[in-house]
């Protein structure tokens, strides 16, 4: 419990930034980060997700807001998922959850969400039990186990189960993202795996099927036929639902689906999957043949760029299908000195450092990073935000894979690049090249932030220096007795009945997981700036403003409970996002009577959403009293 509680904070404040527990559709985690998929992402405030404690960064990508946390990311799930209104959510992606408005997505933010959404739930599964696999390999180089032996083949089951049936592993992951049955999925794969048919199709005899040419080839540790197979059974099986009596529905679908896929994944969607797939790699190894030490560098320098964006999902299939067919992986390897040369830049920092707080961070992200391959709190935390080891890491990466490219070296396991998965290039190439590209790109990337790295934090320090002596002119140039005295008044926006947060109808809002205030009945149809500041949420449906005060006060007007499904109908915003608004000055109106008529409750909340962050919220006892536009709603002390 006490783990959970320091994450508390963290997940109030994201789950607020994000609109709150109404816009938020659903939310999963990964390795390091917390992926929330939005019903209405203009009302995000990304902002003031990344200022939550705990929160390294947020990315957008694949449809996803993800906030990246680090390796403490299923404690901040569970905080996220425990709060009011968030039950149930845990789990859901933007496809197994409740349908929503269809948001535009370019191709290849399409394919980055699917993928990552098949890949997450079991990536860790496949990165951990892949280094076992790994050293096993190399216990039977070193001749320290007989592969004949009983122990090494209990071990290499124990090993090579999750890689040999990953079909049936991603008919699971794909059914949750194509929201289709998760048995049925696995009844059309497994026969891709059953003993009697993998006998079949690895004779030299030609196959036919009433009469249809059978291609024969092996889909143990495949990955795109199964993918894209769930993805067809889950149009199969809707289709049958529809048009079959509910009396024969609960049997007949799941049998037909078997009967149907079966054959055509067998004819037509495995074999043209696994040439789509083999000619990706073959495609790729073309280059590595053409220019190996190029594809090595450009590998090397930008993998860590396209794990900022989300990218790196793309080549999760490519990878897992070398292995399944040619046994290795050849743009693995080079992610080797990518990843360990970012390592080498953070422990520079962490030794040299003269900022107490960077160095707490520095020291367990770059232990981390060379143990597990984890990057993102080094990326986030301290490389990025420094700019200048980032770059120095990418470049020494470069190096290294480029060496590595040139010494021909592949991974014969999918294992996380780290000081653990050396072993995973034993059987391919010269091992003695890939330590030394690994070692030479952390030793680079260690000297050049090292010696980079003092005048790095005096120009930080100096541009810190500069920015807090301009707030504190503007500071001074603030009208206003309230913010001299270190209190900042937050008026109520409307006209009306003032009513105390928890009585709201709404749990959200309620029980304080969205922040502190107060809310008003309104009487009237026009909705008021209660600070000063810069517009930082106001979606075109113009239910909700969050205004940001120079204090760094996040102020939020909600109009209405639930009124987002009003689309915009009865509300006429007045201000964009982007905006500097005045305190009093008209936010938008909107037609309180019609939408009471239309089923809503009308009740405008007032709440600063990051009260932490404040010495205190006092909110006056006025239960009941009428509510004068322009009056204190709630004082919050600095």
């Amino acid at each position: 419990m006490a783990v959970k509680a320091d994450f508390e904070d963290l997940a109030r404040e994201v789950v607020a930034a994000f609109g709150g527990a109404d816009n938020i559709r659903g939310v999963v985690h990964c390795a390091t980060r917390l992926r929330f998929a939005l019903i209405d992402a203009a009302r995000a405030d990304v902002k003031a997700a990344e200022s939550a404690p705990g929160v390294l960064t947020v990315v957008t990508a694949g449809g996803q807001h993800q906030v990246v946390v680090g390796n403490d990311v299923p404690f901040a799930y569970e905080a996220v998922v425990a709060l009011p209104g968030m039950q149930g959510k845990g789990g859901k992606e933007s496809s197994t959850a409740e349908p929503a408005p269809k948001e535009k997505k370019n191709p290849l933010d399409a394919f980055v969400d699917i993928i990552s959404a098949i890949f997450t739930p079991v990536l860790w599964a496949l990165a951990g039990i892949a280094l076992g696999k790994a050293g096993l390999s190399m216990v039977a180089q070193f001749g320290w186990l007989s592969p004949e032996s009983t122990e090494y083949i209990v071990f290499n089951a124990a090993v090579d189960g999750l890689f040999t049936f990953l079909p049936l592993f991603l008919a699971v992951t794909a059914a949750r993202r194509f929201r289709a049955n998760e048995f049925i999925a696995m009844a059309v794969v497994a026969p891709l795996l059953h003993p009697d048919l993998v006998a079949l199709m690895g004779g030299e005899e030609a196959l036919r099927f009433f009469g249809l040419p059978l291609t024969s080839m092996s889909y143990a540790s495949s990955v795109i036929p199964a993918i894209v197979s769930v993805w067809a059974l889950s149009y199969v099986q809707r289709g049958l639902e529809k048009v079959l009596p509910s009396a024969l529905r609960n049997f007949m679908v799941p049998l037909l689906c078997v009967i149907v896929m079966v054959p055509l994944v067998l004819l037509t969607i495995g074999p043209l999957t696994m040439l789509l797939a083999n000619g990706i790699s073959s495609g790729l190894l073309a280059i590595y043949q053409a220019m190996p030490w190029l594809a090595g560098a450009l590998l090397g320098g930008f993998w860590q760029v396209l794990v900022i964006f989300g990218l790196h999902w793309g080549l999760v299939p490519v990878m897992l299908n070398d292995l399944a067919t040619v046994g290795y992986s050849t743009i693995m390897a080079p992610l080797m000195p990518a990843v360990l040369a970012q390592c080498g830049a953070v422990l520079a920092v962490a030794i040299r450092t003269r900022n107490a707080k960077r160095r707490k961070l520095a020291s367990p992200a770059a232990v981390s990073g060379f143990l597990a391959g984890v990057t993102e709190p080094i990326i986030y935390g301290v490389n990025l935000p420094l700019k200048v080891p980032f770059i120095i890491g990418c470049v020494s990466g470069a190096i290294g894979g480029a060496i590595v490219g040139i010494g021909g070296n592949a991974q014969d396991a999918f294992v996380f690049p780290s000081l653990l998965a050396f072993s995973a290039s034993f059987t391919v190439g010269s091992i003695y090249t890939q330590v030394f590209a690994s070692g030479l790109a952390i030793l680079l990337a260690f000297i050049g932030t090292f010696v980079m790295l003092p005048s790095i934090e005096r120009k930080e320090e100096a541009e810190a220096a500069a920015a807090e002596a301009a707030a504190g002119e503007a500071a001074a140039e603030v009208a206003g007795a309230a913010s001299i005295s270190g209190t900042v008044p937050v008026l109520l926006p409307v006209a009306g009945e003032v009513i105390p947060l928890a009585e709201v109808a709404d749990p959200a809002f309620s029980s304080g997981a969205m922040g502190t205030g107060t809310a008003v009945l309104p009487t009237s149809n026009e909705f008021f700036a209660p600070v000063s500041g810069k517009v930082v949420a106001a979606p075109a449906s113009g239910h909700a403003y969050g205004i940001r005060t120079e204090e760094g006060a996040e102020i939020l007007v909600h109009i209405g409970i639930d009124t987002v499904k009003l689309k915009g109908e009865h509300f006429a915003p007045q201000v964009h996002k982007g905006d500097t608004v005045t305190r009093g000055q008209l936010l938008g109106t909107a037609d309180v009577a019609a939408i009471a008529a239309a089923g809503f409750d009308p009740t405008t909340i007032l709440v600063v959403t990051n009260p932490a962050k404040f010495a205190a919220v006092r909110v006056p006892e006025h239960t009941g009293a009428p509510a004068v536009r322009g009056e204190a709603g709630f004082l919050i002390t600095l």
